[in-house]
């Protein structure tokens, strides 16, 4: 099967899809109506946790601030829920998947990466980060063709996100960071379409993706699920054994 086969599912992702449990409408309610220095406050921005992020981005708590600006938390969130997507793949699949050589490289180095940069994201957001989503992958971390085909779409996916975020980002620290982790996952992207045989660099110049497009893309891989619907795949698959770990 070839990698555009394997790609045809993971190409429909809602706010309602991603915010299960209305933690990111949580997050930009609370900041609505709250004084610069009180969001500042209640989201603990300048503790030691958070500062710990901010370093890891290269912003110092002076730059971590910017984050007050209500469409820039709502970046940092989005930006957040792709890398706890990406870090729980990547993860899961250095359990499940028996791969050798440069896949298995690549695969470890990533998931590092990825956790990496969840620990950042979190670190600047504080209590305004998003929580964790509950994953299903559906076989696809036990499946070298499957993990190869997905992992190609989820870093070319990633980096077309935080392309198309960037010029909408209103503090210049928060861009510098954003941009950090761009980089990095264009890099992922290159390593992992030379591992599959595509060619690393398609193109000169790279499109960016609409927050909008990003979330369908996503929603199509139903890789993302609600915690009530889980629970209720649960009670009616007990003692399945595909996928044998998610999430």
């Amino acid at each position: 099967m070839s990698i555009h086969q394997e790609n045809t599912h993971v190409s429909h992702l809602t706010l309602d899809a991603v915010d299960s449990d209305g933690a990111i409408r949580e997050s930009l309610d609370a900041v609505q109506g709250d004084t610069r220095a009180r969001f500042l406050a209640k989201a603990g921005l300048f503790g030691g946790g958070a500062f710990g992020g901010a370093a890891l981005l290269g912003l110092t708590a002076e730059g971590a601030s910017a984050a007050t600006a209500k469409s820039d938390v709502a970046i940092l969130n989005f930006a957040l829920t792709l890398e706890y997507l990406e870090a729980a793949f990547y993860t899961e699949a250095e359990q499940m998947l028996d791969s050798s050589g440069e896949l298995a490289l690549f695969n470890k180095v990533v998931a590092a990466h990825e956790r990496a940069h969840v620990s950042a994201l979190k670190g600047v957001l504080g209590r305004k980060a998003v929580k964790k989503p509950k994953f299903n992958f559906h076989g696809t971390t036990e499946s070298e063709a499957k993990f190869r085909a997905t992992a190609q779409v989820l870093e070319d996916t990633g980096v077309k996100a935080y392309k198309g975020q960037a010029p909408l980002i209103k503090s210049n620290a928060i861009l510098e960071a954003a941009l950090a982790i761009h980089a990095v996952e264009a890099r992922h992207a290159s390593w992992i379409r030379d591992l599959n045989g595509a060619p690393p660099a398609p193109t000169a110049f790279d499109k960016p993706l609409s927050k909008s497009a990003v979330l369908a893309a996503v929603a199509k891989t139903k890789f993302i699920v609600s915690p009530a619907k889980k629970k209720t795949a649960r009670r009616r698959t007990t003692g399945a054994t595909s996928p044998n770990f998610t999430g």
